[in-house]
């Protein structure tokens, strides 16, 4: 549960990111993708609606399903943020932050499942 709340809770905070500085993310936005203010939009709000999503029963799981996806869906976005280096308002420039954000990103796909029971705590058997 407490994992639950926790991701939940760092969703949330992102989706507000996404609405109050949409200009500090299109700066991390891959090129390619269309629509680009857009999406940022699209996204923020997604990322609150899923968090409220995961902390109720009948959404749950669909909300963890969904958290996973996206969060697989944004990795570019971090790819591009490390790679060219572009300084953003209170994140770290550096691989000290990089290097450990994009490795753990699968983790972050992980947590939404397990969060939402989608998948169990690694080694140990749902029966």
């Amino acid at each position: 549960m407490l994992m639950r709340w926790t991701i939940a809770v760092l969703y949330t905070l992102a989706g507000v990111a996404h609405l109050i500085a949409p200009d500090q993310l299109l700066r991390i936005t891959p090129d390619w993708v269309p629509f680009a203010p857009a999406v940022i939009f699209i996204t923020g709000v997604f990322e609150l609606v899923a968090s409220v999503a995961l902390l109720t029963r009948p959404f749950r799981y669909w909300a963890g399903l969904a958290m996973a996806v996206y969060a697989l869906c944004v990795w570019p976005a971090n790819f591009k943020h490390a790679f060219e280096g572009i300084d953003l308002a209170a994140v770290p420039s550096s691989w000290l932050y990089h290097g450990p954000r994009l490795a753990l990103q699968p983790v972050i796909m992980w947590w939404a499942l397990y969060s939402a029971g989608v998948i169990d705590w690694p080694w140990r058997s749902r029966a």
